[in-house]
């Protein structure tokens, strides 16, 4: 199922904005923060690379779109944080849950990949939860290599 990578419409931007802030804070809240901090970081994210609800300059979110024309997810890339303007970042990807299983993550990552090259990335990074254990898989089979781990242990 051939699948590609459509710039997200502009009226639908703040409806993005929610769903990836809430789907971070979910997944901040799973690894471990209160539901409290994990909203406080996510709005702080959000803010810092979309402000005025508008992408910095590099950054742009994609619609993952199926070969029925189907929106099945989405894709957010742009520059890291460093002063390397070929280094590059996979900021969020999400495969919509009923929709995972049939390649398309690993087909968005590849689009992604392309896209980044032809912008002049040399590099392109991502973080994944540790508990995300099948994008974890995924990305180690597309080539991705740990360059940090994060632990923590609850002493409760």
């Amino acid at each position: 199922m051939p699948i590609t990578l459509r710039p997200l419409d502009a009226r639908h931007f703040s409806a993005w904005l929610e769903r990836s802030r809430a789907e971070y804070a979910k997944d901040l809240v799973a690894s471990g923060r209160t539901s409290e901090d994990a909203y406080r970081h996510a709005d702080a994210s959000m803010a810092q690379f979309f402000p005025s609800g508008i992408p910095t300059p590099g950054h742009v979110v994609f619609d993952v779109v199926d070969d029925a024309g189907v929106t099945v997810g989405y894709l957010w890339i742009g520059p890291d944080t460093s002063d390397d303007a070929g280094a590059w970042w996979i900021w969020d990807i999400v495969i919509d849950a009923d929709k995972r299983g049939r390649g398309l993550g690993r087909m968005a990552m590849l689009l992604g990949e392309e896209y980044a090259r032809a912008q002049g990335a040399h590099t392109l990074g991502l973080s994944v939860f540790g508990f995300n254990t099948g994008a974890r898989g995924l990305y180690e089979s597309l080539g991705y290599e740990t360059t940090s781990v994060k632990m923590r242990k609850k002493l409760d």
